[in-house]
């Protein structure tokens, strides 16, 4: 019904333009009887001698069109589909009136021959297993190939193996303005977004025509039976009468503000992997429109999974000194000091969870984080650790501000501590200005010091691990 509203809304806002200025006129256009439809269904054997190729031509102005021809739906007056496997088919027809819908009566179609060309494609194959064949996905509750279940795009995403952004070392396909990508592993959708479980499989099938299955636990045990049509050019799939598996905690309002569970943005798909997108196009929330992306794994490549161990925490982490070293890498050494600057041109603030990083750039954080707040507030502006007059002294200057004190550090935790209430350069304009008077190292590196700075945490989260960290470097 949805689609029926906005379809009439576009129909009729030209009319409520033209009858605005006059009085008490309340009476929408006139509702065409079927009789005045006109809308043709041709199969082009010129093209296919078995009837393959398909013409669908609303002759009706005034209208829009509402095709259903079993494996697709469309809105244009004139489009053309390929059906690859021989077969009866049933072309439905509506038209979108001033006064309503008219449906007309369905139109069925022979198609005598398969003209398997339709189907054979790389992209078929990976979805499907090839003609003849079907293929099990499930969607990366575990992590196993994708960070997590679910991934968030721009809406102007799409597919990934083309564009012009990198994005976690491949390409963003970046096709518009409202491009940005983040990728949550899978603890965090288990604590945001998807309660744990068995989501189930869904099958797509080549074995005489595009079928497809979807078996749902999570979603009260239903299962969905319908069609499905793979478009290669525009990489857009669509699902008839199903959805895919789709899991989420009702609590998660952000989640539940999609619309359309039919079309799909394929935006990676190959043997082993596959991300499809959906728009969430209501704002729940204030979650905002963006398109998320639910992340699947072939069934087959899940069940021969071996987990390799955990990744490797970056270079750096969690730092071992020599008695001594710390301290002197930090002021210079005895009767000296350092001044550090935050790394703004660089890459400032980090979410460091588990010993690993993500950020590369301040652009990294730019949705969340680092700002230009950030890149005024501390302009010109700098901490100092020094050992002058015999004491371990601390200073941080700020836009004209300076503020003083004394530091000690813990050299079994590599935690220091700042006298009079002190911390790191802040932005009071920010969630994460830093308030704490005792920074963790949690990131250095003693021998290279002068080139990749150190990384000070302000905040942890010991639940799960994570710092949130600033990166400082020498001027």
């Amino acid at each position: 019904m949805k689609l029926i509203k906005i379809l009439l809304y576009l129909l009729l806002a030209p009319m409520f333009l033209i009858t605005a200025c006059q009085d008490d006129n309340y009476e929408l256009g006139r509702m065409l009887d079927k009789s005045e439809i006109k809308f043709r269904v041709e199969q082009a054997r010129n093209i296919d001698p078995g009837g393959n190729t398909v013409i669908l031509i609303n002759e009706t102005p005034g209208t829009i069109s509402m095709w259903d021809y079993g494996t697709g739906r469309s809105e244009r007056r004139v489009d053309t589909v390929r059906f690859a496997f021989q077969g009866e088919y049933v072309i439905k027809f509506s038209a979108a009136t001033a006064g309503g819908i008219v449906e007309m009566d369905p139109v069925t179609i022979q198609v005598t021959e398969d003209n398997l060309n339709y189907v054979n494609d790389p992209l078929w194959t990976a979805l499907s297993g090839g003609v003849g064949n079907e293929k099990e996905w499930v969607l990366d509750t575990d992590g196993k190939f994708f960070a997590g279940p679910l991934s968030f795009f721009g809406v102007n995403n799409g597919w990934l193996l083309e564009g012009n952004e990198e994005w976690e070392g491949g390409p963003t396909g970046c096709y518009g303005e409202d491009c940005w990508t983040w990728g949550p592993d899978a603890a965090w959708a288990r604590d945001n977004a998807m309660a744990a479980g068995d989501y189930g499989v869904m099958t797509f099938s080549l074995k005489g025509s595009p079928s497809f299955k979807a078996v749902k636990p999570m979603e009260g045990g239903i299962t969905q039976n319908g069609t499905y049509f793979l478009n290669v050019s525009t990489k857009r799939l669509t699902i008839n009468n199903a959805s895919i598996l789709r899991g989420y905690k009702p609590s998660r309002n952000g989640l539940t503000g999609i619309s359309n569970w039919t079309n799909y943005v394929v935006l990676s798909l190959d043997e082993n992997s596959m991300q499809l997108g959906v728009i969430r196009d209501r704002d729940v929330d204030g979650e905002g429109v963006a398109m998320i992306s639910y992340n699947f794994i072939s069934k087959e490549y899940s069940d021969n999974w071996v987990p390799s161990g955990p990744p490797p925490v970056d270079e750096g982490y969690n730092p071992t000194f020599a008695p001594g070293q710390l301290l002197n890498m930090l002021t210079g050494g005895a009767s000296s000091g350092r001044v550090w600057t935050l790394d703004a041109k660089g890459n400032p603030v980090d979410w460091i969870a588990g010993g690993i990083g993500w950020t590369e750039s301040a652009a990294s954080s730019s949705d969340w984080g680092w700002n230009g707040t950030w890149e005024t507030a501390v302009a010109n502006s700098w901490i100092r650790f020094d050992r002058f007059g015999g004491t371990q002294n601390y200073t941080r200057h700020q836009r004209g501000a300076t503020t003083t004190g004394t530091f000690t550090i813990n050299e079994e935790t590599n935690e220091i501590t700042l006298s009079n209430n002190n911390t790191l350069l802040q932005n009071p304009d920010s969630w994460m200005s830093p308030s704490a008077s005792t920074i963790k190292v949690v990131k250095a590196f003693p021998n290279d010091f002068q080139t990749k700075g150190i990384w000070f945490g302000t905040s942890y989260d010991a639940g799960k691990d994570e710092w949130l960290a600033f990166h400082y470097v020498l001027p």
